[in-house]
């Protein structure tokens, strides 16, 4: 599984983060969607290597208050649909 990610994540743009951002009503500032884009790219091993460990509300401040909150209903979303994979 790990491995399917992986080659996503290398494949990713700054295009596939805004569109599904915006498939899910999340529109984010041009500074929000470069910290995502890039907090994505170099994050993402940690994560999926310890998925409990991570705390959403330390990157609060780099996200307008609708955006974070929306973000954290998406996140919450899929972690839950996906933490048997994880």
């Amino acid at each position: 599984m790990f491995n399917i990610i992986e080659k996503f994540i290398n494949k990713m743009s700054i295009d596939d983060v805004n569109n599904f951002a915006l498939s899910k009503n999340i529109h984010l500032s041009n500074d929000e969607l470069i910290w995502t884009y890039n907090f994505i790219k170099k994050n993402y091993k940690n994560y999926f290597s310890n998925p409990k460990a991570f705390n959403i509300d330390l990157y609060k401040n780099n996200y307008s208050k609708e955006n974070f909150n929306k973000i954290v209903k998406v996140f919450n979303e899929y972690s839950q649909k996906y933490s048997n994979y994880l």
